[in-house]
């Protein structure tokens, strides 16, 4: 009797423990996030599902959105300047939404919907046209700060990867956030190809190529790169300052 007694006691113990790994989502994380330009923003300005197209912001940045029940999004547009060869700079534009839950050790974890992520790949040096595929990535922040920004004079949001290194500070741009619909926007209606061998103008990437652009996009691509590759320019400056 007295050993099923420890057994029940153990097992409740556990159950606790599980529910414990989990907090509820603190108030102060709700909203839309933004990066300094204040240009790069979650929500349908960013990211049209219905017609897979994405709008280039007029600066690099990064948005997070978070929800009060535990939802999220977030728009990554980088232009990475290639030292080597300053004509030739890459263009990096994604998005993603899911849930995220905190953790009792302080951690935020972003569990993305896996068919829903969208990355444009573009190097203009290597492949003839941008590449479009689908993107999944989930993250864990080791831990996160919100303070009033002593020089703004708005609340900022400094999130730190995994390993503790900072991402670039966020700044409160709208609350309630600013998001599409949190629900799943493009569900699967085959299976998923298999993985095949690189082909040229493919990312070493899982992930499977839905669309590429077409010989009549390419001049407007020509002026998207002409923005990119003064922002990637410049792009030091914006980093650190």
């Amino acid at each position: 009797m007295v050993s099923r007694t420890a057994a029940l006691l153990l097992s409740g113990i556990a159950l606790l423990q599980v529910h414990a790994q989990t907090i509820p989502i603190p108030a102060e994380l709700v909203g839309t996030w933004n990066s300094k330009a204040n240009s790069t923003m979650t929500g349908p300005g960013f990211y049209d599902p219905v017609n897979e197209k994405f709008t280039e912001p007029e600066h690099p940045g990064i948005s997070y959105s978070f929800t009060a029940d535990g939802y999220f999004e977030e728009a990554y547009y980088r232009a990475v300047a290639n030292p080597q060869d300053p004509k030739c700079p890459k263009g990096i534009i994604q998005w993603q939404h899911g849930k995220f839950e905190k953790r009792t050790d302080g951690s935020l974890k972003l569990t993305p919907i896996k068919v829903d992520g969208r990355q444009i790949y573009s190097d203009p040096c290597a492949y003839k046209n941008s590449i479009y595929t689908r993107y999944n990535q989930s993250s864990t922040f080791k831990t996160y700060q919100v303070l009033v920004d002593p020089y703004h004079k708005i609340q900022r949001l400094n999130l730190f990867k995994f390993d503790g290194a900072p991402v670039m500070p966020l700044y409160l741009a709208m609350n309630p956030p600013t998001m599409l619909p949190t629900t799943t926007l493009n569900p699967l209606t085959t299976q998923t190809a298999t993985p095949h061998k690189i082909k040229r103008g493919e990312l070493p990437l899982n992930h499977e190529v839905i669309f590429k652009r077409t010989p009549g996009e390419l001049r407007a691509a020509q002026w998207w790169w002409f923005g990119v590759f003064l922002t990637a320019s410049g792009g030091a400056l914006y980093f650190f300052f």
